[in-house]
């Protein structure tokens, strides 16, 4: 009897043993911190992987992910310095840094977020309230939009490190207009499209007219003076052709010979067809050459 009730009490305290050595270790991922909490402080804080040790019952361990985190800011809206409203969708890049001091001024990661919401609200309205609405929506000036969402990352990481937080980045995902405004302002791009368009298309119609007229005039110059050589050219010929005749009939036989065979040519003319009569005189040398 006494051998049954000291294996028991043998049993029990080696369940206690196995028990204790099970509570008294712990696991860390390559990718969390490990923080281990006795009577709410946290007495150490590891990133090392693998076993650790704690106390049994008396200590509790927080896991803390070492890996950036997205958080996505619920849409809200701000004041421009114009004094006009616009919506801005945002999320938030983040990681922890320090766990010690993030367990101490938060202890969660729900709370982190929340904090990191009020945080990057308050920048966007700061912020924002500086810089007008034209400045915003503007197509051309890319860098300034830059520039804004630099300094909302800056000012909201400079704050994050009094909580253990590594702010990575911070983007805007869209700048939207509030349902009353956005149609006036809808109209008035459109608008200022259309003045760029007729602009753009009466500065074509202006330029076409003067490379028109500037073509006219040349088509003109150079008909002008095509005519006028065509004109030369032909003066030049009749003129070398009468210079010929001159010199081919340079005497009274070469010319009475032109003259005949001209008088030919214009009888053979007079003859072309049928049923023709000529009246030549007797003394006419083509009669004459006729009759004989």
């Amino acid at each position: 009897m006494k051998k049954k009730v000291v294996s028991v009490v043998s049993a029990i305290v080696g369940l206690i043993i196995v028990a204790c050595l099970a509570l008294s270790l712990y696991t860390v991922a390559e990718n969390e911190y490990a923080c281990t909490i006795r009577f709410s402080k946290i007495i150490r804080t590891t990133d090392s992987a693998g076993l650790h040790l704690k106390v049994p019952f008396l200590d509790s361990v927080k896991v803390f992910p070492k890996a950036v985190m997205l958080y996505n800011i619920k849409p809200s809206e701000v004041l421009t310095a114009d004094k006009q409203n616009m919506t801005v969708d945002s999320y938030v890049l983040w990681k922890v840094e320090d766990p010690l001091l993030f367990y101490q001024t938060l202890g969660s990661l729900t709370v982190a977020e929340q904090r990191l919401d009020a945080l990057t609200y308050n920048a966007l309205k700061n912020i924002m309230g500086t810089v007008a609405q034209r400045d915003i929506i503007n197509e051309e000036d890319i860098g300034g939009r830059t520039a804004i969402y630099e300094k909302i990352a800056t000012n909201v990481s400079n704050l994050a490190l009094n909580y253990g937080i590594n702010v990575v980045d911070i983007k805007i995902k869209r700048f939207d207009l509030p349902e009353a405004n956005e149609q006036a302002v809808y109209s008035r791009m459109i608008s200022e499209r259309n003045q760029m368009a007729e602009k753009y298309s009466a500065d074509g119609e202006y330029e076409a007219s003067i490379i028109r007229n500037n073509v006219d005039k040349q088509v003109n110059i150079i008909v002008s003076n095509a005519r006028a050589q065509a004109a030369a050219l032909v003066a030049e010929g009749e003129q070398e052709y009468m210079r010929r005749l001159a010199e081919a009939y340079n005497s009274p036989d070469k010319q009475a010979f032109y003259e005949f065979t001209l008088a030919l040519d214009a009888l053979r003319a007079s003859l072309d067809g049928t049923d023709k009569t000529v009246i030549l005189g007797a003394d006419s040398p083509i009669a004459q050459a006729l009759m004989n």
